[in-house]
């Protein structure tokens, strides 16, 4: 089967994973998936978020993911790891993370804050955030990385950020985390990151944890 096409600057969800939310979670005994995100950029392949990484003892217990691969979703689109050019992470949460070290030397843009956080015990898995040849490059609030293609601070962890990209047909936002899902995005219209991610009037906006997009549809 051939590749599915690509268009110029565009965004590509790609489904990494499914999930069980353990006891304690909002989300408790739902399943849901973890989606990266490929942004086809005239400069640059750009991949956000990298998925929950290799199985481990614990978040397989905890959360019994069902894994995609990586290669294997960047193959549907003709491509591989190496035709990276860099990573943004949104936040370093172990199934936003688990995959950078698959990308040794590559370019891995964080807020600081989010970097400095990353440090807490219990935060996220330490060595799936440092690791032999990890690159961060620590930003410093709003960032445009490449013409149309920005970066700004959200809610949800003391760094996260969601990503702005412009396209032929109008922005695109990659939200990350900032909510769980479409319908809680568009019920928190008040919400300070809502409104600034609605201020660029997006004509899609893609979740980290929810197969729908806002405008629904």
């Amino acid at each position: 089967m051939p590749p599915a096409p690509r268009s110029p600057t565009a965004v590509y969800p790609l489904r990494l994973a499914d999930l069980i939310y353990p006891e304690g979670h909002p989300r408790y005994c739902e399943t849901g998936p973890v989606f990266a995100f490929l942004v086809d950029h005239p400069d640059g392949l750009v991949l956000v978020d990298t998925g929950i990484g290799p199985p481990h003892q614990l978040i397989d217990r905890l959360y019994k993911p069902v894994r995609y691969p990586l290669d294997e979703a960047l193959a549907g689109l003709g491509l591989a790891p190496k035709d990276v050019r860099l990573i943004i992470n949104t936040h370093l949460h172990f199934d936003h993370c688990g995959g950078n070290q698959f990308f040794p030397g590559r370019p891995l843009l964080v807020q600081r804050r989010e970097h400095e956080a990353a440090g807490a015990p219990g935060y996220t898995l330490p060595h799936w955030v440092e690791f032999s040849g990890a690159n961060y490059r620590l930003l410093d609030g709003d960032s445009e990385l490449m013409p149309g293609l920005r970066v700004l601070p959200t809610r949800h962890t003391p760094g996260h950020q969601s990503v702005v990209v412009d396209t032929d047909n109008g922005a695109v936002v990659i939200a990350g985390q900032v909510t769980e899902t479409a319908a809680d995005f568009e019920a928190e219209q008040e919400e300070s990151s809502i409104q600034k991610l609605k201020s660029f009037r997006p004509v899609r906006v893609f979740f980290s944890h929810d197969h729908a997009t806002w405008p629904y549809g």
